[in-house]
């Protein structure tokens, strides 16, 4: 690439040496050094600057070979000076700002790792996948939260979304997913798990004497317990937006009867947990989101119409399904969005036969 740089200083300058005495091409050396940032470092913008300064001082030699130089050649080769220096402190600080950004994606997603591991490929008999876009490039984990856990008998899953952003939301997210590993894998009933999950927010996300906090601070979740063997998969909803059974292509949505609050506002709402089940047969699949999804607009304004998008779609597995999901999802929004975004896949297959508790 350096070559269109230097290509275009010996062109200007042999043009401009054998042009009339009236035209003046050198001014439009200073487009060498210009361009030279998009595609090089520090080090190939002096180099270009240094020969674009080179080629200036032997047009006016040869242009005015009596006063060696005149003032408007002298004028041109200090603009071309300043220029450069300029460039190659652009090109310094643009480097280290890219550095700076490349170790925070690194912190991240070490961060993101310990925080939210990737979901085991398999969980009992379900088969899974999930997917986590965030928002801001720079920072690749935010307050969407999942995680998993194996009982005896079946499978505890949660998904959910803390209000708010930055670090805040992910501290507030790493306390939630300990107090639910903690628990899960206790056999206590469902709502049981909710009561703990609420209490735990309340307990660790507010600390001591900013009880007026109590209404800044709560998690939207789905909690659902899925049983190896029975299709009826049980679930609370804490304020979070519905699952989504897909069977044979066909989406429904499933909307809690009785809703919960969300985790962190038991104090005011003085909830009772309401278990509600709906059917995940053999060949289902079941897609858990954060509102991430379906408040993505594309550049109309539109929100992302979720089942009418998936309507039709009979993917090999849960890790094509996905990928198809985000690829129509960034098709929406126009390649960003503005929230981060979760989006959970299991599948329980048509034929399976009983796994072990890992």
């Amino acid at each position: 690439m350096i070559a269109i740089p230097v290509v275009w200083i010996v062109v200007v300058s042999v043009i401009d040496i054998l042009a009339p005495p009236h035209i003046h091409l050198g001014p439009l050396l200073v487009a060498a050094p210009a361009i030279t940032p998009s595609f090089g470092g520090p080090r190939t913008v002096g180099l270009v600057a240094a020969l674009a300064v080179i080629a200036q001082t032997v047009i006016g030699v040869v242009r005015d070979p009596k006063d060696l130089l005149s003032a408007n050649h002298e004028a041109q080769i200090l603009a071309l000076v300043v220029v450069g220096i300029s460039l190659v402190v652009f090109c310094v600080l643009r480097d280290r700002r890219a550095k700076e950004l490349e170790q925070v994606r690194y912190v991240s997603e070490a961060a993101q790792r310990v925080v939210l591991p990737p979901l085991p490929k398999r969980l009992g008999p379900l088969r899974t996948a999930v997917m986590y876009l965030a928002a801001e490039a720079e920072a690749r984990i935010g307050g969407d939260l999942y995680a998993a856990a194996r009982t005896t008998s079946s499978t505890r899953v949660i998904v959910g979304d803390v209000r708010g952003k930055g670090m805040t939301a992910v501290s507030d997210a790493a306390l939630l997913l300990g107090a639910f590993r903690v628990a899960a894998h206790r056999q206590a009933p469902l709502d049981e798990l909710a009561a703990y999950l609420d209490r735990s927010v309340r307990w660790d996300v507010i600390a001591p004497g900013e009880t007026d906090r109590f209404d800044e601070t709560f998690i939207t979740a789905t909690i659902l317990e899925i049983p190896d063997q029975d299709a009826q998969v049980q679930m609370i909803s804490c304020g979070h937006p519905p699952p989504v059974v897909l069977r044979e292509g066909r989406p429904m949505t499933v909307r809690a009867l009785r809703p919960a609050p969300p985790l962190g506002l038991g104090e005011l709402a003085d909830p009772r947990y309401h278990v509600e089940s709906f059917p995940f047969r053999p060949g289902d699949l079941l897609l858990l989101y954060t509102d991430g999804v379906i408040e993505a607009r594309n550049p109309a304004g539109t929100f992302y119409p979720l089942t009418e998008r998936i309507t039709g779609w009979r993917e090999d597995s849960c890790d094509a399904f996905l990928d198809r999901f985000r690829r129509d999802l960034l098709d929406h929004v126009g390649g960003h969005l503005d929230d981060d975004a979760v989006m959970i896949a299991l599948e329980r297959p048509a034929a399976h036969q009983h796994h072990p508790v890992p």
